[in-house]
């Protein structure tokens, strides 16, 4: 456990993390970044196509400008590719604080801190500021550990000379086949790509479909899975963690029932299987949501649970506040003792000055 004490833990380094740390650094208050990816935007790298375009989007009855002039994406559209560079040199230029490849498991209060858990061990904060918007990628359920499981692509030539299973049926999935399919295409690597859907029917665009097809025609090797589903984590005699999925089932008679599966290591398995918004991890932290009603919310669906939050962002967890895309479409706001739902777009904008609200409020708490 780190025995140093940050005035400020930050959870998360997209537009709203990184707004965060930047106005900590400027005003002098301690902090740390802890970011589940391998650097800065990582959600927004994993979310955005390639060459999409980032603009500088602000809803039309926003009362203001953006309060953190120097994230703020440029007038001109640009390609989320640049906005990415533009903000890997800023984090470099200001010397940010992030730790990268930090995985948030928990919240512990203690008698002047709060202690955050994590997978590379504690880190101690006086507040802290969740930042994780709200494309959580979902953990594949299976029966034993899949944790080794990759959700996205970062390399796919590290897929090269390797049998690889893709688990998932829609664009981002296909996005994650044709990249891995051009890598093994262009080193001259004949193992195939397995891509499993636990449907019958793998839904693309029609884009996405014509691009997959150029790459098959080209030369990839694809076999693909439909109604695959994957059942067990394990590791076998060697200490190789794999996953065994199963592809065909067969009922008998007499009850005892015949299936095909396939083994495949662990780290060759990337499972492209949507995202989850933040209530699981809100209900584990003890953040309490209130469901919506008819009549009640114009935003949210009827049943929808929003997060319950003050005027300043503070979470009904003393201490722990909730910024940016986590938050959105829109929340519960508590004001002068009454509770109503809150519009929050999920924008650069939006989380950008949702932190500068919350470090002012944060350095007012702390008489900084």
């Amino acid at each position: 456990m780190s025995s140093e004490l940050h005035d400020v833990i930050i959870i998360g380094g997209g537009p709203a993390g990184l707004a965060t740390a930047y106005l900590c650094h400027k005003y002098n208050l301690s902090y740390l970044v802890l970011e589940s990816g391998k650097a800065p935007f990582q959600g927004i790298a994993n979310t955005y196509p390639q060459g999409k375009l980032v603009y500088a989007s602000k809803p039309k009855d926003a009362p203001e400008p953006f309060l953190v002039d120097e994230l703020r994406p440029p007038d001109k559209p640009v390609t989320v590719e640049s906005y990415l560079q533009y903000v890997q040199h800023f984090v470099q230029h200001e010397n940010l604080h992030i730790r990268t490849e930090v995985a948030f498991e928990n919240i512990q209060d203690e008698r002047d801190s709060l202690t955050i858990l994590t997978d590379k061990g504690r880190f101690r904060g006086r507040k802290v500021v969740l930042a994780f918007g709200s494309s959580i990628p979902r953990e594949l359920s299976v029966y034993g550990d899949a944790k080794m499981v990759a959700k996205n692509v970062d390399d796919p030539t590290k897929y090269v000379g390797v049998k690889t299973l893709v688990i998932g049926g829609g664009n981002t999935a296909a996005d994650v086949v044709i990249a891995i399919l051009k890598a093994k295409r262009e080193c001259n690597d004949t193992q195939p790509v397995y891509w499993a859907h636990k449907s019958e029917k793998f839904d693309v665009n029609k884009e996405t479909a014509q691009r997959l097809g150029e790459e098959i025609l080209l030369g990839g090797n694809i076999r693909l899975l439909p109604g695959a589903t994957p059942r067990i984590g394990e590791v076998d005699d060697e200490g190789v963690d794999r996953l065994v999925i199963r592809i065909n089932e067969f009922k008998q008679a007499d009850g005892i029932d015949l299936y095909h599966a396939l083994s495949f290591p662990m780290q060759n398995v990337i499972a492209c299987i949507g995202s989850q918004g933040p209530v699981p991890i809100f209900d584990k932290l003890g953040v309490q949501t209130i469901s919506c009603t008819a009549g009640v919310c114009r935003v949210a669906k009827e049943g929808d649970r929003l997060v319950l939050l003050s005027a300043e962002f503070e979470s009904t967890r003393k201490g722990v506040y909730v910024v940016g895309g986590a938050i959105s479409p829109s929340y519960m706001k508590i004001s002068e003792g009454s509770i109503q739902e809150e519009k929050h777009p999920n924008l650069i904008y939006t989380a950008i000055n949702d932190a500068y609200h919350v470090v002012e409020a944060i350095r007012n708490k702390l008489g900084r």
